[in-house]
């Protein structure tokens, strides 16, 4: 049973110099109600009535639109009584009223883009925001009630030093919020820097000192690593992103989203228009055979923290997983990359750096 959706809301107030996700810069002219009346009917459309464990509002950036949209997307879905509710915001989007209309709606969770608390930095890769201003917002959600606030970082960005960025971690510690992503900077086709790369980039081994940086001081204060990228206090974890990790099924609704349901993988289409025209057609859709459902499973438990649960594979998959990968683990426990747990095996701190490397030979 399907019981989390995702919602991409693909507008942005400007388009940051790293994202090469699909979103397009806001414009006056730009009507938010025509694409939100499709988003409705589509999910009316797919959407069976469950009662949703979580629910996550992606972007671009969520917090451009009006807040009543939101009351009307809502409305369409069935909870669970503890239901996870989040979207993602921007500091410079949001006010006191508009965090106070969230929470009214029903929202439980937040999702904060900070980056970096450097205004030099911050000026850099394209973000409107100041460090004042990111601060300013965390705090005004904590005064409206929000008590799971998640900030995101990104590590790598031009500029940057290890102490900068242990800095900002320490600034989002000093501010009590409960969970902290963590993202190095990747430079991909279809953002401004992978046209223009920017100057002063930390390199491969500058990244990698970052993310072990990150690890120690944050467990040092009371954060759980429990996925790769991600950190949570008070088993603040993301429900919904760990659903991804379990290898759960999930709707995915609006432009460029994308869905795991009875085995398929699928994804809208990417422009608005052909979004708009064809939103009940899904132009990639895919079954998974078995083999493909055990290497995701492989794939998408390794990145959490404990890792995976080989009794679980082997039954579910009818395997033997220690004796069909024999020589990877043994390779990899030999290495350090790999740790054998009570329920089965982890990747190391180290192991996840090269969690790529290691994982591509379980495919």
């Amino acid at each position: 049973m399907t019981q989390s959706a995702y919602i991409h809301i693909p507008f942005c107030k400007r388009k940051c110099y790293y994202c090469s996700f699909v979103s397009y810069e806001n414009k006056r002219d730009l009507d938010f109600d025509d694409y939100l009346k499709i988003l409705l009917k589509e999910i009316e459309y797919f959407y069976k009535g469950e009662n949703l464990k979580t629910l996550y509002i992606g972007g671009g950036t969520p917090s451009i639109v009006d807040a009543k949209y939101y009351k009307k997307i809502l409305k369409l879905f069935s909870f669970e009584k503890d239901a996870e509710i989040t979207i993602e915001i921007n500091p410079e989007t949001v006010d006191i009223e508009y965090l106070s209309a969230l929470k009214e709606i029903g929202f439980n969770r937040i999702s904060i883009g900070v980056q970096s608390f450097d205004d030099k930095i911050l000026n850099s890769i394209g973000r409107v925001h100041n460090s004042a201003r990111a601060i300013e917002t965390v705090k005004a959600a904590q005064n409206v009630g929000f008590y799971n606030i998640s900030v995101d970082f990104i590590y790598g960005l031009p500029g940057q030093t290890l102490d900068g960025f242990v800095n900002d971690l320490k600034k989002a510690v000093g501010l009590c919020v409960s969970h902290i992503s963590l993202y190095g900077l990747k430079i991909e086709k279809g953002c401004k820097f992978f046209i223009q790369k920017p100057d002063a980039l930390p390199d491969d081994d500058m990244q990698a000192d970052m993310y072990l940086a990150a690890i120690k001081y944050l467990g040092e204060n009371g954060f759980l690593h429990y996925e790769i990228s991600n950190f949570c206090k008070a088993e603040k974890y993301s429900r919904h992103n760990l659903n991804y990790w379990n290898d759960g099924e999930y709707y995915g609704f609006g432009a460029a989203a994308h869905g795991y349901v009875n085995n398929v993988r699928y994804s809208n289409f990417y422009g608005l228009e052909q979004y708009q025209n064809n939103f009940t057609q899904k132009p990639y859709s895919k079954v998974l055979s078995k083999k493909e459902q055990l290497e995701e499973t492989i794939f998408l438990g390794f990145r959490k923290g404990e890792g995976i649960n080989i009794q679980e594979i082997n039954s579910k998959f009818d395997i033997d997983f220690e004796n069909l990968f024999s020589k990877i683990i043994d390779k990899y426990v030999q290495s350090g990359h790999l740790i054998k747990t009570q329920t089965g095996y982890r990747l190391s701190d180290e192991g996840f750096l090269l969690s790529n490397i290691v994982l591509s030979e379980f495919i």
